[in-house]
Parts: structure tokens; C-alpha cells; sequence
């Protein structure tokens, strides 16, 4: 019993960024800023090790959210925020630690997080780890690619 309320809390400590998704109000921005927050901690790795660093981020969003999903007993909890943290360092990849670049980046992950477009809003509808990881992880990529057309344009 003592392992499995320990495992629970390695959970929800780890489905809501350190209980971040906790916060009042907003836990999705939050969780985007912390994504904001790690990219700036992770300034000078190299682009092998931010990867990694991603990918650790989403296997570990994948075993937890969807466990959390089954703990609260309830689709995507508003409490669990890793995805945005995922999303977020995705869109950001690639991009100079600039700070105009980096607010755009977090407005339109924002809006692309709301909006869901496809194939987003079809994952967002699934059950699970899939289900509240996919949407970010898509509203990510489509903000990367956006920020990389903008610097395009703008160089």
C-alpha cells in the first residue's frame, strides 16, 4: 500500500511539472511557461542533448498522464500540464534565445494548444497517454514551423 501511494505521488508530481498543473486558474500556461522556463535552462546543450531532453520529457509525460487520466478517474485533467511542457519545448527547438521570437513562439503555441487544428483535435479525442500528450506534441510542431517561416521572412 505504502509503494502504491508512493508510485501515485511520483505521478501527480510528475503529470503536473513538480504540481505546477496545480496552480489556480490557468495550469496549461503555466505548464507552457515552464516549457519557456526549461529552454532558457537548457541554453548552450547541445542540439543532440535537447532532444534528448525532449524525448525524455515525453516518454515520461506518456507512462504518467494516462495513469493520471485513471487516478483522477477523468479525460486530460487539467492538472496534468507535462504535455504543454513537451509542446512547448518542441516549438521552441531550433530557435534563437531571442525574446520577441520566443513570446511569438508562446502566443501561437497557445492559440494552435486552443484551437486544435487536425490532426490535433482527433488526438486530443482519444482515451490516454495518447490522447493528452498528441495535441501539444502536434500544436508544437506546428509552432516551430511557424517561428521558422517567420525567421525566414524576417532574416
Amino acid at each position: 500500500m505504502r509503494f502504491q501511494r508512493a508510485g501515485n505521488f511520483i505521478v501527480k508530481a510528475t503529470s503536473s511539472f513538480l504540481f505546477i498543473g496545480y496552480l489556480p486558474l490557468v495550469p496549461g500556461t503555466f505548464g507552457s511557461l515552464a516549457g519557456v522556463g526549461l529552454f532558457y535552462a537548457l541554453r548552450g546543450v547541445t542540439a543532440v542533448n535537447y532532444f534528448l531532453f525532449i524525448l525524455g520529457i515525453v516518454a515520461l509525460g506518456l507512462v504518467t498522464s494516462g495513469r493520471m487520466e485513471s487516478l483522477l478517474n477523468k479525460k486530460d485533467p487539467r492538472c496534468v500540464v507535462i504535455d504543454e511542457v513537451a509542446g512547448m519545448l518542441l516549438a521552441l527547438s531550433f530557435m534563437p534565445h531571442d525574446f520577441k521570437i520566443i513570446f511569438l513562439g508562446f502566443l501561437v503555441f497557445r492559440i494552435l494548444d486552443t484551437l486544435k487544428p487536425y490532426p490535433a483535435i482527433r488526438l486530443q479525442n482519444m482515451h490516454g497517454a495518447v490522447g493528452i500528450m498528441g495535441d501539444d506534441l502536434v500544436a508544437g510542431i506546428y509552432t516551430n514551423l511557424v517561428l521558422q517561416v517567420i525567421l525566414k521572412l524576417t532574416r
